[in-house]
């Protein structure tokens, strides 16, 4: 059997997988592979943690050291202008995480390694899955990427080939718009019938504060300023242990404005007067972005294929809703052993067998709670106010939210993007003074990144749309949206010709996927680069 991807989705296949093995006095080969350099470099969310899932994996999970940071112990929501902030006189029950815990997914990440390991399961890191081995339309197996390879494509001194990993069942837990998950996608055909798969890019920091100033467990979501209403997102504020405070921004990839930057808004957050004052004279530890899969129930692709399994953030496990998808990914890890078990018994690893999959899923609390929030984020496809009444309105019709619709729709988010011409006006930005504020560049410093600058670019683009479209039509929104300034557009019109290059500053890359998703013509690929590249999410 083998994973791919070691976030709590796959890590926990594998645990449910071996121990189950372990029992039956089978023998059985499960292998987790990831991309980062440790298991849980690259891991990263909010994140509060909805602890369901870890009650069915080890009802004794909190005497085993499962390293949560605090229960909650407040909850808010706030309403921001430019000035002021509005606190909720009551909590919407979506947000209401009375029992739940504040904590960092890189801390559980490793955790849950560790008990894969003790299992029996193997985890390797630096082991990126650059494609699926097909026999036919059945997946058997990874091919993973060649290390030691220059720019040129040419072997280095130090080049080792990528190994082909054949696998009885190939189960696929890489996060949002996965590589390969991709590719089956398309080759499957398995968003037929779907709804487009729509994301909101997660921009956090992680910062010291003064000694006694933080409340581990306090918990303020926050709508309104700095977004636009038209555009999705808002912003999560937790109180973790020693007085570390999570901030961060999720601003929706379907905005119309061809200028949105979500590391912008997080800086424009800061600066408001009550978050600024939470943040006097501490300090900034860590900076990360990730994509978020928002589009709901009806955006998840058909989660199996002969021999493949889809799993967590790359099959749609999230409730936007309620801002939490770990135990979701850890419940669909669950669903997804269980059926591997099956088609084990009975020697079969066809769609047939594998369809057990998704019947599983759709007799489980993980689909019932989904269904909840299937409409939600496409109720803000008319702004902030038509959204919160949607939300609010599914709160208590079980998800249905305004009309009689049983399914809302929505497009794709780069179909949204309205073309404004070359060099549109940008929308406000913040100051940077590099104490409250930071630039790009220096949040990438902060995010651990690092890739060898002598392998090949992993972000594969068709410059020529850029230069001859993208230009005049959008004014490159690549430059606003990607949140690492990776792309640096080196355009200028003289007498009405475009001339210049797009210059991609692939090392500066956060793993975020953004430019994969919110580029407005598709023409950006993102697949992994050399085995070990990438942020080092330390406490995120």
């Amino acid at each position: 059997m083998l994973f791919v991807g070691a976030g709590p989705a796959s890590l926990v296949g594998a645990i449910v997988l071996a121990e189950r093995a372990k029992a039956a006095h089978r023998s059985l080969e499960i292998l987790v592979i990831e991309k980062a350099a440790e298991v849980w470099s690259h891991a990263i969310s909010g994140a509060v943690l909805d602890p369901r899932s870890f009650d069915e994996l080890d009802p004794q999970w909190r005497e085993h050291g499962v390293p949560v940071e605090s229960p909650v112990t407040r909850d808010e929501l706030w309403y921001l202008t430019p000035s002021k902030k509005f606190k909720a006189p009551l909590t919407p029950p979506p947000l209401n995480n009375h029992g739940k815990y504040v904590a960092s997914l890189q801390k559980l990440v490793r955790w849950l390694a560790e008990r894969a390991e003790t299992a029996g399961a193997q985890v390797f890191p630096a082991f990126p899955g650059q494609e699926l081995l097909w026999e036919g339309e059945r997946v058997v197996g990874v091919r993973t990427g060649d290390k030691g390879v220059d720019r040129d494509g040419k072997p280095k001194a130090n080049y080792e080939p990528g190994a082909d990993l054949i696998a009885k069942i190939v189960i696929l837990g890489e996060g949002p718009l996965g590589t390969l998950t991709k590719q089956a996608r398309k080759r499957l055909d398995l968003d037929a019938g779907k709804e487009p798969a729509v994301y909101a890019l997660g921009v956090k920091e992680l910062w010291q504060c003064a000694a006694g100033s933080v409340q581990a467990g306090s918990v303020i979501h926050t709508l309104g300023y700095p977004l636009p209403s038209q555009t999705f997102g808002g912003a999560f504020i937790y109180g973790m242990a020693n007085d570390v405070l999570d901030i961060g921004m999720v601003t929706g990839l379907d905005a119309r404005d061809p200028t949105s930057d979500p590391h912008n808004e997080l800086q424009r957050l800061k600066q408001h007067p009550a978050i600024a004052a939470m943040l006097k004279e501490a300090k900034l530890l860590r900076y990360g972005a990730k994509a978020i899969p928002e589009g709901g129930l009806f955006a998840m692709p058909r989660l199996y294929g002969d021999g493949l399994m889809i799993a967590g953030d790359s099959g749609g496990f999230l409730n936007g809703m309620r801002l939490k998808g770990i135990h979701l990914a850890m419940k669909s890890g669950m669903l997804a052993a269980e059926t591997a078990w099956e088609a084990l018994e009975s020697n079969r690893y066809d769609r047939t067998v594998l369809s057990g999959y998704e019947r599983r899923f759709k007799e489980s609390w993980a689909f019932r709670e989904l269904r909840v929030a299937r409409n939600f984020h496409q109720g803000f496809e008319r702004g902030l106010f038509c959204g919160v009444v949607n939300a609010g309105l599914a709160t208590v019709t079980g998800g249905r939210g305004f009309g009689v619709a049983e399914r809302l729709h929505a497009k794709p988010g780069y179909e949204v993007m309205e073309k404004r011409g070359y060099r549109p006006q940008e929308s406000a930005r913040a100051r940077i003074d590099n104490v409250l504020t930071f630039d790009k560049l220096t949040d990438v410093y902060n995010s651990g990144t690092m890739h060898d600058e002598n392998q090949p670019c992993h972000l594969h683009v068709e410059t020529q749309v850029c230069h001859d479209r993208c230009t005049s039509e959008y004014g490159n929104p690549c430059r606003y949206f990607c949140p690492a300034a990776v792309y640096e557009p080196l355009f200028e019109k003289r007498n009405g010709t475009v001339e210049g290059r797009l210059q991609i500053n692939f090392t500066n890359c956060v793993h975020c996927k953004t430019c994969d998703i919110a580029d407005p013509y598709q023409v950006i690929t993102w697949v992994p680069p050399e085995g070990g590249g990438g942020p080092v999410y330390t406490g995120m």
